[in-house]
């Protein structure tokens, strides 16, 4: 391992299915977002549409670029009465 594999600048290879990559996008965040509706909604959609290994790949490959992102602000602590 050499000096220009530390600071090599290879760029991801696009999504083969850019619909697919933006539902899965779209599904990480109302995952974070706890809206469990769309996320029903998304993963119903996703099983119509699906076309085998190419789409699923690419429903991951948004998810977990979304994923990678981190949240802009804190989850609120729940805080317990006693």
């Amino acid at each position: 391992m050499g000096i220009r594999d530390l600071f090599s600048s290879k760029k991801e290879e696009p999504p083969a299915s850019p619909e697919m990559a933006e539902l899965g996008r779209e599904y990480a965040n109302a995952k974070r977002h706890g809206d469990r509706k769309t996320v029903r909604r998304i993963a119903r959609q996703f099983a119509e549409q699906s076309n085998g290994d190419a789409d699923a790949a690419s429903f991951e490959h948004g998810k977990s670029t979304y994923e990678a992102i981190p949240p802009g602000y804190p989850k609120p602590k729940r805080s317990r009465r006693r």
